[in-house]
């Protein structure tokens, strides 16, 4: 029996298609271990395939109204890479003191970078320092390449071998009395400093990509031991509009600082504000007052 001429001809249709489309090579996952060498930092792989690089300021001393911080409690740089379909896309924050700021946002800005922010953290800060968060798409490796070039305007320690752990002797945090206040597990993250962090329930993105917790996007309650068993807390709360005076109060009512309200990102969905905190008091306490913020929030159970 003999096809339709009709049926043969859409047949061979198709099959020049095929062969003249053209083929769209899906891109390689970043050489990771280049992007280390192009920023001059090493980084680690975490959940949701984030590659993430800590720049800490540990070339700066630092006190908040007198109590000396450690750079892992508020002086943490970071970028955070994570490969996007065909490209890759960087979002992060920059500890800065006031005259380094002008030349790192040109340099970000020549390398193709984007300021979404620049505020402080903290008050009462000796030296004044502030925070420059950024973001961009493109070539992983390009992009720490242009992430290095501006850092070289600051004081930011990149490049050569990494300086020894810093001894935590000295005072110490019952870690188990502050989880169990919190109703959340930590960890240490260097120096003595021990973190917490909540993300939220809900799923955030920019311009329809997911916003990670490794990422930045996420809750962060740092403790650092101080004197007479006390404790320095900072950190920010990740928050949506109608849950900033909530939290705020609530931090209020519990003596925690509030000290400063701002965005980190241009574009996000739903929008987010960042509320950051400081005290200096019994960790135990401390930690009953982040809970209470925590609960007038749309966190993570």
């Amino acid at each position: 029996m003999m096809k339709p001429r009709f049926l043969s001809y859409a047949v061979t249709l198709v099959a020049v298609a095929a062969l003249t489309a053209p083929v769209v090579a899906r891109a390689a996952d970043p050489d990771w271990k280049a992007v280390e060498q192009a920023l001059g930092k090493s980084g680690q792989m975490q959940a949701g395939d984030v590659f993430r690089i800590g720049m800490p300021r540990t070339d700066l001393t630092v006190t908040v109204k007198g109590v000396p911080v450690k750079a892992g409690f508020a002086l943490g740089s970071y970028a955070a890479f994570k490969q996007i379909g065909d490209h890759a896309m960087v979002m992060g924050d920059l500890v800065l003191l006031d005259q380094e700021i002008p030349a790192v946002m040109s340099g970000l800005f020549a390398g193709g970078l984007e300021v979404t922010a620049v505020h402080n953290h903290l008050n009462e800060m000796s030296p004044h320092t502030m925070y420059m968060h950024y973001s961009g798409h493109g070539d992983a490796v390009q992009m720490a390449r242009a992430l290095r070039q501006a850092l070289s305007a600051s004081g930011t320690p990149l490049g050569g071998s990494a300086p020894p752990p810093a001894s935590s002797t000295g005072p110490t945090l019952d870690a188990k009395a502050i989880e169990q206040a919190l109703g959340r597990s930590g960890r240490e993250v260097g120096a003595g400093v021990f973190q917490v962090t909540v993300p939220r329930a809900e799923t955030i993105t920019e311009m329809g990509q997911p916003l990670l917790p490794t990422m930045g996007v996420v809750t962060v309650m740092n403790f650092q031991p101080t004197s007479d068993g006390k404790a320095a807390i900072t950190g920010d709360f990740v928050l949506i509009d109608k849950e900033v005076n909530a939290v705020a109060k609530t931090l209020r009512q519990h003596g925690v600082d509030v000290t400063a309200i701002h965005n980190h990102a241009l574009m996000d969905t739903p929008r987010l504000f960042y509320m950051h905190f400081w005290a200096n008091d019994d960790p135990v306490k401390l930690a009953q007052a982040l809970k209470a913020a925590l609960d007038q929030t749309n966190s993570r159970k």
